[in-house]
């Protein structure tokens, strides 16, 4: 009964920040097969191109396949157990990973991550969607996002710490991280409530519950937004450079300073990253939601032109940092990169769900995802691997890595055209999706 009860009755802070932290180990187990890579290469003998694969497309592809599925149950039955569900199974895989022997083992318990992960964000944003109203669900999807950072953090504040330890491997972070989202699961799937769907949207003579409309229909009708496709278009190539950075970004400082891959030196500089996102990614992604919420109030325009406004500063600032001579100059303009990529992460996000069918919110967020991560999360590290092996037996492991790099020069140009692109639509695309999610159409 007392539990029953405490579904009913908790607030939607509480499911938002449970969710956030259902976020958090999203990313952290995404993110650290990129920071432990230099000892797993050491260990196992893995080539660029290998680790490539294993970083990007073997996650990647059946990462967003999958994620279609998924949504489909999402926009039709309990969301919170298909969260607890897929966050107990990509635990449960990076344990896995962590036990691998072999490059086949990895890359099997790798795809076992991308399934599992792809049950996390569609059906959380569509949770968080029917909890906050359109005016301000980027600011909430903002906090929501904050998963991101702070589980980057936690992913180099754990390295930094275990690998410190005597006797202590990269195995041991791999495993001693997937264990608590398996027990997060459990917590979940007891003490989180199932909204009411469409809550903050439909009139009130309006059952989003009872729609007639069929799926085939509401799908032509989320594809055949100008905007919705010009967002997801920016931040997949605004993503594909985040993803090869976080991924192949340790590998470049392995290779260009050795030395700090000595037990102290190593922890430090984990700390220091781990800092950074908090204290810069952190920051970009909340103020960034904030900021566009506060604009988007008198022109939702400004759901575009502000995060490319941010990307011509910090895009410029990332490819100088590979280079500096200075360690220290090169994470300090890493740390202006990364404040201004977190300023795209709460509007866009917002725009998935707001310009979406109501029935359709996770099967959006699932094909925004898709589309994003095969170009981002399936291109950008392994491109980055495969130009890296190409350019190595000419340049070195360290310049090939380097020239690889800067030439995210190319996906950062195509990402700033298309967020000015989403501002120059999205007028009109909002006040259609207000007139349809109301009812009025």
């Amino acid at each position: 009964m007392s539990a029953k009860k405490s579904k009913k009755t908790m607030s939607r802070s509480t499911v938002l920040i449970l969710l956030t932290l259902v976020y958090v180990f999203n990313f952290l187990d995404r993110q650290i097969i990129g920071i432990v890579s230099p000892f797993i290469q050491a260990d196992l003998g893995f080539t660029d191109a290998q680790l490539g694969w294993l970083k990007g497309l073997a996650f990647a592809a059946l990462y967003c396949t999958v994620a279609i599925p998924i949504a489909l149950l999402a926009d039709r039955f309990n969301r919170v157990r298909i969260v607890s569900i897929s966050l107990a199974v990509w635990s449960a895989f990076t344990v896995l990973t962590g036990m691998a022997q072999t490059f086949a083992q990895m890359l099997f318990a790798r795809i076992g991550v991308g399934i599992g992960e792809a049950g996390g964000s569609p059906p959380s944003h569509s949770i968080i969607s029917d909890l906050y109203a359109k005016e301000e669900r980027a600011s909430a999807l903002g906090i929501y996002s904050l998963g991101i950072p702070l589980g980057v953090m936690a992913a180099y504040f754990a390295t930094g710490t275990l690998l410190s330890m005597e006797g202590a491997n990269w195995r041991w972070v791999l495993i001693a991280l997937g264990v608590p989202g398996i027990l997060l699961a459990v917590v979940l799937m007891l003490i989180v409530p199932e909204p009411k769907r469409g809550a903050k949207d439909v009139a009130v003579d309006v059952d989003p519950d009872a729609d007639p409309v069929k799926f085939s229909e509401n799908l032509k009708t989320l594809l055949s937004i100008p905007s919705w496709w010009n967002m997801c278009l920016a931040v997949s190539f605004v993503s594909f450079g985040g993803y090869a950075v976080s991924n192949w970004g340790i590998d470049y400082i392995a290779r260009w300073k050795p030395e700090v891959m000595a037990p102290e030196s190593f922890r430090n500089l984990m700390y220091a990253f781990g800092v950074l996102n908090a204290l810069a990614y952190g920051p970009g992604t909340y103020f960034g939601a904030k900021w566009a919420d506060s604009l988007g109030k008198k022109s939702v325009r400004a759901y575009g032109w502000l995060p490319g406004a941010a990307l011509l500063i910090g895009a410029p600032a990332l490819i100088l940092s590979f280079w500096v001579d200075s360690l220290t100059i090169h994470i300090l303009l890493i740390a202006l990169y990364t404040l201004t990529a977190g300023f795209y992460l709460g509007p866009s996000f917002a725009l998935a769900q707001t310009l979406a069918p109501i029935r359709m919110r996770a099967m959006s967020t699932a094909l925004f995802f898709f589309i994003l991560n095969m170009i981002a999360l399936g291109g950008g590290p392994t491109i980055i691997g495969l130009i890296s092996q190409h350019l190595t037996p000419e340049h070195g492991p360290e310049q090939a890595l380097r020239l690889a790099m800067t030439w995210l020069a190319v996906p950062y140009a195509i990402s700033i055209l298309f967020f000015f692109i989403t501002a120059k639509t999205l007028p009109n695309d909002w006040t259609a999706a207000n007139a349809r999610n109301s009812g009025k159409t």
